[in-house]
């Protein structure tokens, strides 16, 4: 069966990968009046921002974290053209990857919708909130609120719950009478420095918090204001998000300024309530968040955006004497022609060999999506059938720095959803765990720190009894894990 031949063959611009910043590309590019042709050697939309049945994202993974071979066979030369090509290989952006499964029945099933990678909840004033209603993808999927969040307490092996209002702060059991003064204290502080700065008032108030302390780390002004850890460690990892132990500043490699942290505290405080159906502080897009890019994948199509899945890139075509780039050739034997390109993060252009272009062409201002590696995160899936904590159906769980152990440097992330979010069949639960790290030593051991530390991990075989058991400090069952995947993602710019 012969291949569908592309028309017309220039565009003004080519985006190869169908993952969210590639399909925000298009949809703006689109929209901006440019002919655009976006193209994913994958059958599926989301590419690295995908949500995958089991099978499938566990056969994703294999395939992407084997490097192209640099010695396969490649396309000739042409002959007689005023271009040449250079070939491209895919870098590997996972690593480590371990899947285990305690239940047969669930590789059969094709009611999951797992998340690859990509941001997993939302505040609800993000700035990406805010475009997605200023650009209308907003009306191709829907969203629900994260029920609540919960901080690890190491001292008990429980939850603790974190406040998400006035109201929310006096209603918690968890938090004695001081505590709860004391977190109103920090908000107040946020809100009323805020309100100075934006009315352009001085410091008579004393409201306005001088530039001096905003300079210093976050870690300090909250030690200044005498708050214990428990609504320390609520604020800055739950609230703040920050990665790093801020308590260990020189060994900090990311250390939150005091400004960074009250405007990360007025993000969650706006967040809260800002949608009659989410009154909480974060959303989760139904269906997952492999959602996201097909929302502004629909939307680039509505503006005249042409998409063609199943079409892998061969090579790029290069100007034999300036090396600038000129266009694609796809695995069709097509060539195809565009004054900009953008690329998935899984391509890389080879560095110079014989026979090939000047290596002008790697720097070109033409080409997007050739940055290096910026670092790695440990990513973890699980599934059970029961929640963390008894009726509550999805919620974000923080372990903080040295909650599991005294060398976790790295704050750990578990966003548990259930199936009313459709991601999962029903009576069942999904885990996303995910924690920075060096290499895969490091983030192998955080996630299964705190897998060990969250659920009950059958020793071999099918688990007999799913239901949970007893943790040592707590009267609640840890859910009994039925599948799980371990593996490291590098972050490219």
């Amino acid at each position: 069966m012969e291949e569908a031949i592309i028309e017309p063959t220039t565009f003004d611009l080519i985006v190869v990968g169908t993952g969210l910043p590639e399909s925000v590309i298009a949809a703006a590019a689109s929209s901006a009046g440019k002919t655009v042709l976006h193209l994913d050697p994958n059958p599926f939309y989301g590419g690295h921002f995908s949500s995958l049945p089991l099978h499938d994202l566990t056969s994703f993974l294999a395939s992407q974290s084997q490097p192209s071979d640099p010695r396969r066979p490649s396309s000739p030369q042409p002959d007689g053209s005023d271009h040449t090509y250079v070939h491209l290989v895919t870098r590997p952006l996972y690593s480590a990857v371990n899947v285990t499964s305690y239940s047969a029945e669930l590789l059969e099933s094709r009611k999951f919708n797992l998340d690859l990678a990509g941001p997993r909840v939302f505040f609800c004033g993000d700035s990406a909130v805010d475009l997605m209603l200023k650009s209308g993808t907003s009306q191709y999927m829907e969203f629900k609120n994260v029920d609540a969040s919960f901080v690890f307490d190491k001292s008990s092996g429980g939850l603790t719950s974190v406040p998400d209002s006035r109201s929310a702060i006096f209603k918690d059991t968890s938090l004695s009478y001081r505590e709860k003064n004391q977190l109103m204290s920090v908000f107040k502080l946020v809100q009323g420095h805020f309100e100075a700065a934006a009315s352009a008032e001085s410091d008579g108030g004393g409201r306005r918090i001088s530039r001096e302390d905003l300079e210093r780390p976050f870690v300090e002004f909250l030690n200044r204001m005498q708050l214990p850890q428990k609504i320390k460690l609520i604020i800055l990892y739950a609230i703040a998000m920050a990665d790093y132990d801020q308590d260990d500043l020189e060994a900090c490699k990311d250390a939150l300024k005091t400004e960074d942290g009250l405007d990360r505290l007025a993000l969650y405080h706006s967040s809260v309530g800002r949608f009659p159906t989410a009154l909480g502080a974060l959303l989760y897009p139904l269906y997952g968040q492999g959602e996201l890019p097909q929302a502004f994948c629909r939307r680039a199509a509505v503006k005249g955006c042409l998409y063609v899945l199943r079409m892998p890139l061969l090579a790029l075509l290069a100007d034999k004497d300036t090396g600038s780039y000129k266009g694609v050739k796809l695995a069709s034997g097509q060539e195809l022609f565009s004054h900009r390109l953008v690329l998935d993060p899984s391509f890389k252009v080879p560095l110079p060999l014989a026979n090939s272009p000047p290596a002008s062409l790697q720097d070109s201002s033409h080409v997007v999506g050739l940055r290096d590696v910026q670092g790695k995160v440990a990513r973890g899936i699980c599934i059970t059938r029961s929640s963390l904590k008894p009726n509550v159906s999805n919620c974000l769980v923080i372990c903080p720095p040295r909650s599991l152990y005294p060398e976790q440097v790295m704050a750990i992330r578990v966003l548990q959803i259930g199936s009313n979010l459709a991601v999962c069949p029903s009576g069942m639960f999904v885990f996303y765990l995910s924690a920075l790290c060096e290499d895969a030593v490091e983030g192998k051991q955080l996630l299964e720190t705190a897998i060990s530390s969250l659920f009950s991990v059958p020793t071999s075989g099918s688990p007999e009894d799913t239901s949970g058991e007893q943790s040592e400090n707590t009267e609640v069952l840890k859910p009994t894990l039925l599948w799980g995947a371990l593996y490291v993602q590098e972050l490219t710019m």
